[in-house]
């Protein structure tokens, strides 16, 4: 498979994901199921919860910020990224993160804002890096190792102080790199467990674990340990994207984050091929604060084109089977 047909796989997987989700944010488990029994059946994007058919939440909305700004900017800008942000969260989008919002909003220079809502609240463990992740993942795969997850760490940190949040992100960015390269994502996380920061590996390896189910969690999904670890079991225990998604969202709870992860490490696996076009038709993501811009699937084929420009082509290489059962 291309290495490109996987970028745009993890962008626009990321971004599905997202949209479906939305509508059954807190809802309770199997939820989605219980509304759309037949897979395939179609009427899935259905909208609802403040949201309209297909839109994208503030999930996607942040991933197209930072990835303009790494477009435009020639690489990784952290105070413009922050800037975007601010300008985003200044114009009221319909949701937007408790801790994201106080961090953009609370007046401190990018680089003390989260650090001292951290200290203050004690509590910056949440999901709101890791959700936006898809296009930096994208961005820095090319970069390697040590690049992608340094990058997903310091992008992370302009919001959420706690460590574990730059952690779970560093092993996205990181699982989508090794996808890219056509290893099975599952089969690299114990060498991707070995460069989580010591303080936080042991929490990371329980929930991505094999034998972890979403029903061991121990926190909220939206907390970012469970909305990872969620996303990879969803990986793992199912064949294809749409299946993928189907159980994320399926999960309850903070269904738009999980499906957003978990469409963006499936998208880069199975391929944008794998997204069913009755998903990527009416999808679209509003830019509170950009001049009422709003961009749909060719603009973000486009993005994911840019993003991934580094990637180069393979069209030889086969890829992986299927995902690991553990």
């Amino acid at each position: 498979m291309q290495r490109m047909q996987r970028a745009a796989g993890a962008v626009v997987g990321s971004a599905v994901g997202d949209a479906l989700g939305g509508p059954f944010e807190f809802g309770p488990p199997g939820a989605f199921s219980a509304r759309f029994p037949a897979p395939g059946a179609g009427g899935e994007m259905c909208g609802g919860g403040g949201w309209d058919p297909g839109e994208a939440t503030d999930d996607t909305q942040m991933a197209v910020l930072v990835a303009e700004s790494l477009l435009e900017r020639g690489g990784l800008d952290l105070p413009d990224i922050f800037g975007r942000f601010q300008r985003w969260a200044a114009a009221e989008p319909k949701d937007i993160g408790l801790q994201t919002e106080d961090v953009l909003t609370n007046g401190m220079p990018w680089d003390l804002a989260a650090a001292l809502h951290f200290q203050v609240s004690r509590r910056a463990a949440g999901n709101g890096s890791l959700m936006r992740a898809s296009t930096s993942a994208v961005h820095f795969a090319p970069a390697g190792q040590e690049a992608t997850m340094d990058a997903a760490r310091r992008i992370a940190a302009l919001t959420h102080g706690d460590r574990a949040a730059w952690e779970g992100t560093a092993i996205f960015h990181e699982l989508v790199r090794v996808t890219f390269e056509d290893t099975d994502p599952l089969a690299a996380l114990p060498d991707t467990l070995a460069l989580v920061h010591p303080g936080h590996r042991a929490r990371y390896a329980t929930v991505l674990a094999p034998g972890w189910h979403p029903g061991q969690a121990t926190e909220f999904n939206g907390a970012v340990w469970p909305c990872l670890g969620s996303a990879v079991w969803a990986l793992r225990t199912t064949t294809g994207f749409e299946d993928a998604i189907r159980a994320a969202i399926d999960l309850g709870g903070d269904t738009d984050t999980v499906a957003a992860v978990t469409g963006g490490l499936a998208g880069a696996y199975y391929g944008l091929d794998a997204i069913p076009a009755r998903w990527t038709r009416p999808l679209h993501v509003p830019l509170p604060g950009f001049d009422g811009r709003v961009l749909r699937l060719a603009d973000l084929l486009r993005l994911a084109d840019r993003l991934g420009d580094g990637l180069g082509e393979d069209p030889g290489a086969a890829p992986p089977s299927s995902p690991s059962t553990g």
